[in-house]
């Protein structure tokens, strides 16, 4: 079984007591990393400060993979995981493989990286994850599965778009 691992940070609010700031930001804003399967469904989420460097959060991120998908044998990350997350997936008994960016500028579709992307796309279509409202990180765990149920909820009935988005005449 494999496994994507990426992340996204969003705003915090200031009276939260959460967040840090990102190296370039001077917004408060949190960091969720996410890691899915291979169709873009959530496997495990971490929800971190945002000054939580991201191979602190994939270390966490990938004992939790092991820990609750023993199956887990193969993760591919972004380059923002460094060797320690390799090392660290090598104890687990997770192959942990960077996917990096081509030599090109602009965008690029990237192997593997696009699913944990257009995940978080998906997430980020919810209006209570676009900003970060919850005082706990645990609660901003469970919004975003919350939301991953809704959309996991949605494919099934083949409701392709949100209710609220819906304009009625």
């Amino acid at each position: 079984v494999g496994v994507v691992v990426g992340g996204g940070s969003h705003r915090s609010p200031q009276g939260s007591g959460r967040g840090g700031h990102r190296p370039g930001q001077e917004v408060r804003t949190v960091m969720m990393h996410i890691a899915t399967d291979t169709l873009g469904l959530l496997l495990a989420v971490l929800v971190t400060a945002a000054s939580v460097q991201d191979s602190a959060g994939g270390q966490k991120l990938l004992d939790a993979i092991a820990t609750e998908h023993p199956t887990v044998a193969a993760t591919w990350v972004d380059g923002g995981y460094n060797n320690t997350v390799i090392r660290h997936g090598a104890k687990r008994g997770i192959a942990v493989q960077v996917v990096k960016r081509g030599a090109g500028s602009g965008f690029q579709v990237l192997p593997r990286r696009w699913v944990v992307e257009r995940t978080l796309g998906w997430l980020m279509q919810h209006r209570r994850l676009v900003r970060d409202y919850e005082t706990l990180p645990q609660r901003s765990r469970s919004m975003i599965y919350w939301a991953m149920a809704n959309i996991m909820s949605r494919t099934l009935t083949g409701e392709s778009t949100q209710t609220w988005r819906i304009k009625y005449a």
